[in-house]
């Protein structure tokens, strides 16, 4: 028998790892138990010289400002493409790519937007789905996902060597028996999948309801981002896709329906940050992605992350924000793009009350003056939502609104966020609307000319 000592050691310990369990489990189930990983938690590349934001003040943001600030009209391209699908022009589909860290990962905020806005616009489709879970609490509204034997690379964790993470920034690489799932609420016509093309590639089998529909071989003579849609059989909704030789890379399915309506995609990332984009998403590989799916609107919703480390926001995050931005209206310079800011966060201070973090003022002024200068629109999402102490208001509210971590939105907090992000985009398409109407009224008749 071990010592006395020893003996109470163990039982000491093992009592300690039970109550540990104990907790966790007496814990609501929520994204917010789930920690992101932060600007110093993962490998990260030398940064690249940039300016201090010492131009920038602190800011005080009252609920007279408009939440939602486009001062280069940088939505119109966007409030053009909804125009056309709301006029139900033939196969006018408005594409919206959501980019986010953890909340969006779930789904939250994106899938209450986009049942909004096709509740208004009409329903193109579920859009984007990532292949199988990276994280138990990953999903997409009306749509079961599930698979089994990929490998699971997403940039934030354990970003691939070659930089390939297709455009939800997540890598799954599957030999045969590797498989996943796919049950839909409704039927869709098509549904594309986006697979990287490579040398030695393996053979993916597609089947629908059971049926073998479509065969593809990922084999091509160099590595380069490919897509194929398959057509779907009315009345399917168990899809499901195998490797059934040799190994393939996947990074997600696209599900559609034919227009006119909208397909909002929900890419949220765990541990999002704009220094994952720069570093670890390859800029030719992540170009060729954006250009492939036409988008209309791309938002940039990151900053919950990046509001752990103040140094950091005051010596790179401008700069890498910026860099988002560059690489993204080169990729894809017909497409509006909205920054759109983090949720106030919060914390206990000494005295025990919910405080919001410090960094979260200063994030959001910065995230606005970028914005401004680099001629994209800007959604104040912390303004919007109630400014300072709207987190300590969301967790003493019935129900509550906020997880126990003062960062990650219960369901109804969610919501009233993606609503407020529906109602600013709608409130200013309709006035981009109205004036077009106006311009287009006092035009002379055709043939005619002004006196």
């Amino acid at each position: 028998m071990p010592p006395k000592k020893t003996s109470l050691t163990i039982a000491v310990f093992g009592v300690m790892m039970l109550l540990l369990q104990l907790a966790k489990l007496a814990r609501p189930y929520a994204p917010a138990a789930v920690v992101d990983f932060g600007p110093r938690q993962i490998t990260m590349l030398p940064p690249a010289p940039v300016r201090r934001n010492t131009a920038i003040a602190p800011a005080k943001f009252t609920a007279s400002a408009p939440n939602l600030i486009d001062e280069h009209d940088a939505l119109k391209p966007f409030f053009q493409a909804l125009w056309r699908t709301e006029s139900k022009q033939a196969g006018a589909v408005t594409r919206i790519l959501h980019y986010g860290d953890s909340p969006v990962t779930a789904d939250s905020i994106t899938a209450d937007v986009r049942s909004l806005m096709q509740e208004t616009f009409g329903d193109a489709g579920h859009g984007f789905i990532l292949i199988a879970k990276p994280w138990a609490w990953y999903g997409h509204r009306g749509v079961e996902v599930s698979g089994k034997g990929w490998r699971i690379e997403p940039a934030s964790q354990s970003p691939t060597r070659d930089g390939l993470h297709g455009l939800g920034g997540v890598n799954f690489q599957g030999s045969a028996g590797a498989s996943s799932r796919f049950v839909l609420k409704e039927d869709h016509a098509r549904m594309e999948i986006q697979y990287l093309s490579q040398p030695g590639g393996g053979v993916i089998q597609i089947a629908a309801s059971g049926r073998a529909i479509d065969t593809i071989d990922t084999n091509g003579s160099d590595k380069h981002p490919a897509f194929q849609t398959v057509s779907l059989p009315e009345g399917a909704r168990f899809i499901e896709l195998s490797v059934s030789s040799g190994t393939a890379r996947l990074f997600g399915v696209n599900f559609e329906r034919n227009g006119p309506g909208v397909i909002y995609n929900s890419l949220g990332l765990n541990g999002g940050q704009v220094q994952v984009v720069v570093r670890y998403f390859e800029k030719t590989h992540w170009t060729a992605q954006l250009q492939h799916q036409k988008p209309d609107l791309v938002v940039v919703n990151y900053g919950t992350n990046e509001s752990n480390y103040g140094d950091y926001i005051e010596r790179s995050y401008s700069g890498e924000l910026r860099e988002v931005i560059r690489r993204i209206k080169s990729a894809v310079p017909n497409a509006a793009v909205l920054v759109m800011s983090p949720m106030d966060r919060a914390e206990r201070d000494a005295n025990h009350d919910i405080v919001t973090l410090p960094t979260i003022p200063r994030l959001v002024a910065i995230q606005r003056q970028i914005a401004v200068e680099t001629g994209c629109a800007f959604f104040n999402t912390f303004q919007a939502m109630g400014g300072e102490g709207t987190m300590a208001r969301w967790w003493d509210s019935q129900p509550r609104l906020v997880s126990a971590d003062f960062t990650h939105p219960l369901p109804a907090g969610a919501r009233k966020v993606g609503v407020l992000l529906y109602q600013a985009l709608e409130n200013n398409y309709r006035q981009f609307k109205s004036k077009q109407t106006e311009r287009i009224a006092q035009q002379p008749p055709t043939g005619q000319t002004e006196q």
